[in-house]
């Protein structure tokens, strides 16, 4: 097995060791986001849960919940909204959206290495399989026609591994690329939710007696 592999990497001329690590990579961040988006949407979805139960004008109620889920992604939603002391619902929104513009880069964070294993993989994979071609073509016109077919059509079938791998590496890291930019999407949406109840419990017009 190893010794296929090495000599599958000597034909691609590196191409498969470097495809590999870039799997390995992609594969790495695949994991710490899909541990990072399953805490912070379950942490948003609380804080949205508490901030709706959270009655109107109630400082101390919200002040509660920052301090229940401190050092949240959410948490710096509200704890600006509460120290902005904003004299409006204007105002506090603005001191709420440069949280949610801070955290947006948070959600996307090192998804661009996705993105490169998707447009990288392939092209990877087609050049090493170039490699690995010509280097089956150059046994076949060191030792002839009849000599060398055998070796010929086993080294093609070799070199294009390369090209199964790169597509292998793209089509796994699309699938993924794909749902975490919905995870991140469905995060900035829960910011915005969370923008507007908190705004609303500080300057609800007309909700002072209604909570």
């Amino acid at each position: 097995m190893f010794e296929s592999f090495i000599e599958l990497s000597e034909l691609s001329m590196g191409i498969i060791p470097l495809l590999v690590l870039l799997f390995t990579i992609a594969l790495a961040v695949v994991i710490e986001r899909l541990w990072f988006f399953h805490k912070v949407l379950s942490q948003g979805a609380a804080i949205e849960r508490d901030l709706k139960r959270t009655a109107y004008r109630d400082l101390d109620g919200l002040q509660a919940v920052a301090k229940r889920f401190a050092g949240a992604l959410q948490t710096t939603l509200v704890s600006h909204a509460l120290a902005s002391q904003a004299p409006d619902a204007e105002s506090a929104e603005r001191h709420v959206d440069e949280s949610i513009l801070e955290a947006v880069p948070v959600m996307d964070r090192n998804l661009w290495v996705l993105d490169t294993a998707v447009t990288l993989g392939p092209l990877l994979g087609l050049l090493g399989t170039i490699f690995g071609m010509i280097k089956t073509f150059n046994v076949l016109g060191g030792e002839g026609v009849g000599a060398g077919a055998a070796a010929v059509t086993g080294g093609i079938g070799e070199a294009l591994v390369a090209t199964g791998i790169g597509l292998f590496v793209a089509i796994t890291g699309l699938i993924f690329l794909n749902y975490f930019n919905k995870r991140v999407r469905l995060g900035v949406q829960q910011l915005e939710l969370i923008k507007l109840t908190v705004v609303n419990r500080l300057h609800g017009a007309g909700m002072k007696n209604g909570a």
